[in-house]
């Protein structure tokens, strides 16, 4: 059974009882068996030889990006970080590089997607300002400038989660939808266009929420106070 719907939820291919089987999860589970197979292609041959094969110097151009663009954001030694952020971000722009297949429904275009990506993001923002701090240091950083702060701090931990995944969200969802509308209206000429549109915001998107995870878990472990800015 299959259903159309602004959402890849929307589209049911098997519903058992409670259990559903939509776009959103058959598409999460063909980009993450696809990152797996392209990386175990990529590093079954890895050598430290001068001479390396282009797959392999690809993908070392592609972590050193990845670990340069912590390091000018965290202004620290990246690899505690670099497996977590760059996961985020491989993830998010194969999810929406592969808006160009046909009939793909990019998972990102779900909300339960992006809030999943996002609640992982938050639980990182605490583990690795525990990590830093200590649990009581941790929590000590939600009391200033003041204990009156609390309720507020901690409102503003939530909503930064909600808006990465509405975010995200909006911006996958709204896209392909607007694609759609122009590609109803000229058919002919659109196509190209908006391929070459949707890789463009696909890796922007990607891009924008890798840096804002890293901000976030940044600010977790540098702390608010004056002394440790």
């Amino acid at each position: 059974m299959q259903s159309a719907g602004i959402s890849p939820d929307d589209i049911v291919y098997w519903r058992w009882e409670f259990f559903t089987l939509n776009a959103t999860i058959v598409y999460t589970w063909v980009v993450m068996a696809l990152l797996v197979f392209l990386s175990w292609i990529i590093t079954r041959n890895m050598s430290s030889e001068p001479e390396i094969s282009r797959s392999q110097n690809m993908l070392e151009v592609l972590v050193a990006g990845i670990k340069d663009q912590i390091e000018e954001i965290a202004r620290r030694d990246a690899k505690p970080f670099l497996p977590f952020i760059g996961t985020l971000f491989l993830f998010i722009a194969f999810s929406n590089l592969l808006s160009i297949v046909p009939r793909y429904q990019a998972p990102t275009g779900s909300l339960s997607t992006t809030a999943a990506l996002a609640l992982c993001v938050m639980v990182a923002i605490i583990w690795y300002g525990i990590a830093s701090h200590g649990l009581t240091g941790y929590l000590r950083q939600f009391l200033r400038p003041s204990p009156l702060m609390l309720p507020f701090n901690i409102l503003g931990e939530f909503s930064r989660t909600l808006a990465l995944a509405v975010r995200l969200f909006g911006n996958v969802m709204s896209g392909s939808k607007i694609g759609m509308i122009l590609l109803a209206v000229t058919p002919l000429f659109f196509p190209v266009l908006m391929d070459g549109l949707g890789l463009l915001t696909g890796m922007i998107q990607a891009y924008i929420f890798a840096v804002l995870a890293t901000v976030y878990i940044a600010s977790a472990i540098h702390g608010n106070s004056p002394d440790k800015n």
